[in-house]
């Protein structure tokens, strides 16, 4: 399988580029914002030393991208690959934050829908891990069709374990 974990890719409205080392003051600057996390598995994200770890395991996912804004070519937030499964046939999508100028509009969906356009060129399954509390990914995953289909204790890169429901879609049912 040749899936390239970190494409460039970009529509009308976001381009997601691969999350290199040195990237890192520049997206704390957007997740340093305490309100990004108030819902998320871990509320102190905000805090440097906290996502730093955060920021490691996006790196160290090879996987990661940064979410630039086409129209203003702002630098809004970040999502990734994770735990692809070459015998099933699926991967996780994921770790997603955005700065909240841009919550509430079609930024998160335009993300999402790149990524799974990519990835359906490889894959079958996408899975995506939602902290139990976080009600506004919830909602946004659902808007985009993906059915709940369990609940996972999972621990996250360096943070303890926290109870997350889990979402799937499948390339035979989902139009993109």
């Amino acid at each position: 399988m040749n899936f390239n974990l970190q494409p460039t890719l970009a529509d009308a409205v976001v381009r997601l580029e691969p999350l290199q080392v040195d990237d890192f003051e520049k997206l704390y600057v957007v997740a340093s914002d305490p309100m990004i996390w108030e819902q998320h598995p871990n509320k102190d994200r905000y805090q440097k030393e906290v996502f730093a770890n955060f920021f490691k395991g996006a790196v160290e996912s090879k996987g990661a991208f940064l979410i630039y804004d086409v129209q203003t070519g702002a630098l809004i937030g970040s999502t990734r690959y994770y735990e692809l499964d070459e015998t099933a046939k699926s991967i996780a999508i994921g770790y997603t934050f955005l700065a909240r100028s841009h919550w509430g509009t079609t930024y998160n969906r335009s993300a999402k829908l790149l990524l799974a356009k990519h990835a359906f060129q490889y894959i079958d399954t996408l899975i995506f891990h939602i902290g139990s509390n976080n009600i506004r990914s919830q909602k946004a995953i659902a808007k985009l069709g993906v059915q709940k289909i369990g609940e996972l204790e999972m621990k996250y890169y360096g943070e303890k374990s926290l109870m997350n429901f889990v979402y799937a879609a499948h390339k035979a049912d989902w139009v993109l």
